[in-house]
C-alpha cells in the first residue's frame, strides 16, 4: 500500500522525485527502487515551465546594493586601488575545511575588493 498520493512525478512508496521515462520498460526510483510500468506513463503529458525575474526588478535590487553602507569590521589595511587605508573584511570557507579561509576584503573609500587565501 502506498504512503503518498497519486503524482506521477512522485514515487507512491517513498515520495521521491521519479527519472523521466526512458528505454527501459519499467521506471525505478533511486530510493527505494520500486518500479512503474512506463506504459503507464503513455497517455500522461510533460509539462515545465522556466519564470524569469522581470529586468527592471533586478536592475533596482542592485542598485538598492551598490548604494548600501559597507557592514563589517574595518581593518588597516591599504587598498592597492587607491592607496588610502580601511578596508571592510568578511570570510569564507571556499576550499577543503583542512585549509585555511579565505579572507575579502572591500576598500571603504573605492569599493575595490581583494582577496586573499590565509
Amino acid at each position: 500500500m502506498s504512503c503518498f498520493g497519486a503524482d506521477p512525478n512522485f514515487c507512491p512508496e517513498c515520495g521521491n522525485v521519479l527519472p523521466l521515462p526512458g528505454v527501459p520498460d519499467t521506471v525505478r526510483c533511486p530510493r527505494c527502487s520500486f518500479g512503474i510500468p512506463v506504459a503507464e506513463f503513455s497517455s500522461r503529458e510533460i509539462r515545465s515551465t522556466v519564470v524569469f525575474n522581470p529586468l527592471e526588478l533586478a536592475l533596482l535590487a542592485l542598485e538598492a546594493d551598490g548604494a548600501s553602507e559597507l557592514k563589517g569590521p574595518v581593518v588597516d589595511r591599504r587598498c592597492s586601488r587607491c592607496g588610502k587605508e580601511g578596508m571592510v573584511y568578511h570570510t569564507r570557507q571556499m576550499r577543503s575545511a583542512d585549509e585555511g579561509q579565505t579572507v575579502f576584503f572591500t576598500c571603504v573609500h573605492c569599493r575595490y575588493q581583494e582577496k586573499e587565501d590565509s
